[in-house]
């Protein structure tokens, strides 16, 4: 069974800004991502670096799987496109007005629009499991693997593996899981630094913002699509494996 494709078309004023931006901007957009993080997501170390505070903002938020008023589909493909058309325009909007506000209020939305995509991006991943009747397959290493794999896919490699036509799920400990949200944070940030320089551009990095939220939740969809269209095998978590 081939895994439907979604697409989007980012605007070619927003691809490759992180290309245009010295080094000397990316160290001022970094410590500005840090100052706002301090003040947006306390942490009992107060050193610590932008993709850490974003790390335990991932483990904080992952932790609850919404419901869905999703049934299996007849025909999930068709209604998981749709799912996803849906939640990606939703996606792009809420994206876009976060990131309307000029100079330093700018920076002031970045985890906001996060945590506000993410949510928008966990409801469709649930949806689509629903849909695809694998709702009570998803938990926590599941949404992770949906969410972010685009981001950071060698950091799942130990979690999520794809064998022929089935997905082998490792239930893993809190502890690998932290160090995985952690790699996830890592890219979060070099991306969140990359987009500074439009932040400040009123109109224009509005629309370049919703593009890539747009975008980016349809890399979401598919990878959900992927993983819930197959079967999937879940392996126990290392102690439990031991104990047996």
């Amino acid at each position: 069974m081939s895994t439907p494709r979604f697409s989007a078309v980012i605007p070619k004023n927003f691809r490759g800004a992180d290309r245009r931006t010295s080094a000397r901007a990316n160290s001022k957009w970094y410590n500005e991502l840090n100052a706002m993080l301090k003040m947006t997501l306390p942490s009992s170390a107060p050193d610590e670096n932008p993709s850490h505070k974003i790390a335990e903002a991932i483990l904080s938020f992952i932790g609850h799987i919404p419901g869905t008023d999703e049934h299996k589909s007849r025909n999930p493909a068709k209604s998981a496109q749709s799912v996803a058309a849906s939640a990606a325009t939703k996606a792009a909007v809420t994206a876009g007005t976060l990131a309307l506000p000029p100079g330093p209020l700018g920076w002031l939305t970045i985890l906001p629009e996060l945590i506000a995509v993410w949510k928008i991006q966990a409801q469709m991943v649930v949806d689509i499991a629903a849909i695809y009747g694998k709702k009570s397959c998803l938990a926590r290493e599941e949404m992770l693997y949906c969410l972010f794999r685009h981001l950071a896919a060698q950091a799942f490699r130990d979690l999520v593996v794809r064998v022929g036509e089935r997905f082998l799920v490792r239930r893993v400990s809190l502890r690998t899981f932290r160090t995985v949200a952690q790699k996830i944070g890592i890219r979060i940030t070099r991306r969140v630094i990359g987009k500074g320089v439009s932040r400040w551009l009123i109109v224009i990095g509005a629309l370049g913002v919703a593009a890539y939220a747009y975008y980016d939740t349809g890399r979401v969809a598919a990878t959900a699509i992927e993983l819930f269209e197959r079967d999937i095998k879940l392996e126990p978590e290392p102690d439990e494996r031991r104990n047996a």
